[in-house]
């Protein structure tokens, strides 16, 4: 690579491989949906597993990136694992190319049930065939289907079942560890499931980071753990007496490890939904400090419940600010079905009706959201880690 010279002097300068495992995305039919949440957030950021192909035959884009509404990614779209298995073949003299072939295959697809089509399994059996490892963040564990794990065990691979929990026995419970947590906790909640929020978790966790604030991400679903997030749980999986104890514990382990300055906490669902418990426990497990609301402003219905209203931002925040006793400190924009023009408006209003900084992650300079959590926290500009009354208060803790 350019600028990188050997230490020996004579000799050639090594080749930079990229050591993580390649993967190929199964995302069939819903790429750059809502239900290929999946697929879509280890295109945008995947520090795990280098991502070489999306399969989707049903995509218009034949890249990744453009058809996230972003810029080239390298990354093809291609309809079936044959294609690419090819596309890795016919790359794989490129440099950072560790073999002519991938090493897993990645469910990566968000379905609300859970479960996988006749399509899907089919999938998965030909990509076992192939000699692929399996990671799938489904609710239906693929190592407990008799048929899929003898094909696993027949042909070699591993199969990887992010969403399985520890046993029960290993499970923990709240014992307000919590609050010995000293430093500043900012979840990132929303108004709806697969609105964004995991997304604008890791661009902010990244912008703090690049702006000297030494942050951490906690994730709490399976796309995050995927992404390689280090800590974390796939939250709806654990049975619901030990969500919040398994959830403090993560945020714990961040920090016993870490000392961050920031710790982010991934929200999922929202807290007003009809069917989705998770924004609870994630308030309850990691009390934090503040809270960034994460909405999109041209849905005006539930994703997964067409029958069931949006919730405006207002009565979020209210509803969050009420039941999590901390504050809402700012507010995200998810921008599908908008334009930029659009954007800026629903950016002008809510900051009018909410007062609170409103940015666009993935439209806006990743400033906006330093700027957004030092406005809220100014004490993370100085030099010592703030908490309680320190960071902005008053804080009140959670019950």
């Amino acid at each position: 690579m350019s600028g990188f010279t050997s230490p020996v002097p004579g000799l050639p300068a090594p080749t930079l491989v990229d050591a993580r495992p390649s993967a190929v995305v199964y995302c069939e039919g819903n790429f750059a949906g809502i239900d290929g949440k999946t697929a879509n957030g280890l295109v945008r950021s995947s520090e795990r597993y280098r991502i070489v192909a999306v399969i989707d035959s049903t995509c218009d884009s034949a890249d990744a990136g453009v058809a996230l509404g972003g810029q080239h990614a390298g990354i093809p779209v291609v309809a079936t694992l044959n294609a690419a298995l090819a596309v890795v073949a016919r790359d794989s003299a490129d440099i950072f190319a560790a073999a002519a072939r991938p090493d897993v295959f990645i469910f990566g697809l968000a379905p609300l049930s859970g479960l996988m089509s006749d399509g899907d399994r089919d999938a998965v059996l030909e990509a076992i065939d192939e000699g692929l490892d399996i990671v799938s963040g489904l609710h239906e564990f693929l190592a407990d289907d008799v048929e899929i794990a003898l094909a696993a065990d027949v042909a070699g691979v591993t199969l990887h079942d992010v969403r399985r929990p520890r046993p029960t026995k290993d499970l923990r419970m709240f014992d307000g560890a919590i609050d010995t947590v000293d430093c500043v906790r900012i979840a990132v909640l929303g108004t709806d499931g697969a609105i964004g929020k995991r997304t604008t978790c890791t661009i902010l966790t990244e912008a703090l980071n690049a702006a000297g604030i030494p942050t951490v991400m906690v994730g709490t679903g399976q796309t995050g753990l995927m992404q390689g997030a280090a800590y974390g749980v796939a939250l709806d999986a654990i049975p619901a007496q030990f969500g919040v104890g398994e959830l403090e514990g993560a945020v714990l382990a961040a920090w016993e490890a870490e000392r961050p300055r920031v710790i982010v906490i991934e929200g999922q669902g929202a807290l007003s939904h009809p069917a989705y418990l998770s924004s609870t426990v994630v308030l309850r497990a990691a009390r934090p400090h503040g809270v960034i609301l994460q909405h999109a402003p041209a849905r005006t219905v539930l994703s997964d419940y067409p029958d069931v209203a949006m919730p405006t931002a207002g009565s979020e925040v209210a509803l969050i600010e009420m039941f999590g006793r901390t504050r809402v400190v700012g507010m995200t924009i998810n921008h599908e079905d908008m334009t930029d023009v659009e954007v800026s408006a629903a950016v002008a209003l809510h900051e009018a009706q909410l007062d609170l900084p409103v940015t666009d992650a993935l439209w806006r300079d990743p400033s906006e959201l330093v700027v957004m959590v030092t406005g809220a926290f100014p004490a993370l500009m100085g030099e010592h880690v703030a908490t309680g009354t320190d960071m902005a208060g008053p804080i009140v803790a959670t019950a």
